[in-house]
């Protein structure tokens, strides 16, 4: 049997505190929470894999 390896600072009540906070939460309140967790100045979308790279490299370039 294999042990579970938790990041630092987790440990398995924190894996099921996690667990119950979205098991429990409506679309509704998962709505808002991922609303207020993106900053305005920022934005996701998909790109092609391919341009990982250079997207990556551009970032990079931008926050120096």
């Amino acid at each position: 049997m294999s042990q579970n390896k938790f990041p630092d600072g987790w440990d398995e009540s924190k894996v099921q505190q996690v667990i119950a906070h979205y098991g429990e939460q409506s679309e509704d309140q998962a709505s808002l929470e991922e609303e207020a967790g993106a900053e305005s100045s920022e934005t996701v979308m998909n790109i092609p894999r391919d341009l990982v790279p250079k997207v990556r490299e551009l970032i990079a370039k931008h926050q120096t």
